[in-house]
């Protein structure tokens, strides 16, 4: 096992760990946008339930009908109120996960920068290596050299 063998396994576990809490980072903000879709469906149709109503007053209604009109207000407004709640917790939900994909995004670009200086410094033990093994081969020519011209004076 290498010294790097570690090193890339952490790497790998940690771009699964990220790409996961991407995915449910991904679900979450679906789910948000769908959450927001409902309050503004809700939204439009009280709107749309108070012009008639409106409409209905212009024309005359009893006190039975408005009694009616204004349970279901109410009831839409309840409804409001609770996907107000619900979009709050998705929001917070999406924030969370958020936090949560950055954490291992960070994890993980920490471990690829240890990587790549590792790799450098890899690189650079490996030059100077050669380098003194050049050296050691030229000082070792220039000796012979001068050993061979000592015995041999022409």
């Amino acid at each position: 096992m290498t010294s790097s063998e570690p090193l890339e396994i952490l790497i790998d576990q940690s771009r699964k760990a990220r790409d996961s809490a991407g995915r449910v980072l991904a679900e979450e903000r679906n789910a948000h946008e769908q959450t927001t879709g409902q309050l503004e469906a809700l939204q439009r149709y009280r709107s749309e339930y108070c012009e008639r109503l409106q409409q209905a007053m212009a024309m005359g209604i009893n006190a039975s009908t408005l009694a009616d009109y204004n349970r279901f207000i109410s009831s839409l407004d309840d409804a409001i109120t609770q996907a107000r709640s619900l979009q709050i917790q998705q929001q917070d939900r999406v924030e969370s996960s958020s936090e949560h994909w950055r954490h291992h995004q960070s994890r993980l670009t920490s471990f690829s920068t240890l990587r790549t200086r590792r790799v450098q410094l890899e690189q650079q033990q490996d030059a100077r290596r050669e380098r003194r093994q050049t050296d050691e081969i030229t000082q070792n020519l220039i000796a012979r050299r001068a050993s061979g011209d000592a015995k041999n004076p022409f």
